[in-house]
C-alpha cells in the first residue's frame, strides 16, 4: 500500500473540491443564467465581405425576421463598428452576427452576456433578449491599433 503524506492528502482533497466547485459554477452559469459560447456561424472572405451581393455585411444593420425577432449584422473594421447604432423595441430577441474585414477585434455588449472575439473571415453568432429599455453600449475589447478607443456603438432598447 502506498503512503501519502497528510499534507498531500489535504492538497488533493482541496484540489478535487475546487474542480467540483468550478464545474458546478460553469453549469449554473450556462443553464440558469443563459451564458453561452459564441458559435462560428459561417466563413466569409474578408476581402469581399463588404462588397454588395457577396454577403449580408455589405449592408450591415438590423433586419426583422419575425415578431420581436431581429438579426443584427455588424461589421467591425479599423476603427469602427457598422452600424454604430441599433434600435429595437423592449422584449426583442436579437441574434448578433459579427465579423471583421481587417484585423482581430472584440465585441462586448455592456450589461449583457454578449461577448465575443471577432476574427477576419469568420462570423461569430450570439443571441440575447432585451426586456429592459435602455442604452447598451458595445465596445471593442481587443486592441486593434492606434484608433482602438474609437470603436464603440450603442444598442437602444425602446419602451
Amino acid at each position: 500500500m502506498m503512503h501519502i503524506d497528510r499534507h498531500e492528502k489535504i492538497f488533493i482533497i482541496v484540489s478535487i473540491l475546487l474542480l467540483v466547485v468550478f464545474a458546478t459554477t460553469l453549469g449554473v452559469m450556462a443553464f440558469a443564467h443563459g451564458y453561452q459560447v459564441p458559435e462560428p456561424e459561417m466563413v466569409v472572405d474578408p476581402r469581399t465581405v463588404a462588397t454588395p451581393g457577396f454577403s449580408p455585411f455589405a449592408e450591415p444593420g438590423l433586419r426583422e425576421v419575425g415578431p420581436n425577432e431581429y438579426e443584427a449584422y455588424i461589421l467591425a473594421q479599423t476603427w469602427a463598428f457598422l452600424p454604430r447604432e441599433i434600435r429595437v423595441p423592449a422584449g426583442s430577441t436579437v441574434t448578433f452576427y459579427v465579423t471583421s474585414k481587417d484585423v482581430q477585434h472584440g465585441f462586448r455588449l455592456e450589461n449583457t452576456n454578449v461577448n465575443m472575439m471577432v476574427l477576419p473571415g469568420h462570423v461569430a453568432k450570439l443571441k440575447a433578449t432585451f426586456d429592459k429599455p435602455g442604452t447598451y453600449n458595445f465596445v471593442c475589447h481587443e486592441y486593434c491599433g492606434i484608433g482602438h478607443q474609437t470603436m464603440y456603438g450603442t444598442l437602444v432598447v425602446e419602451p
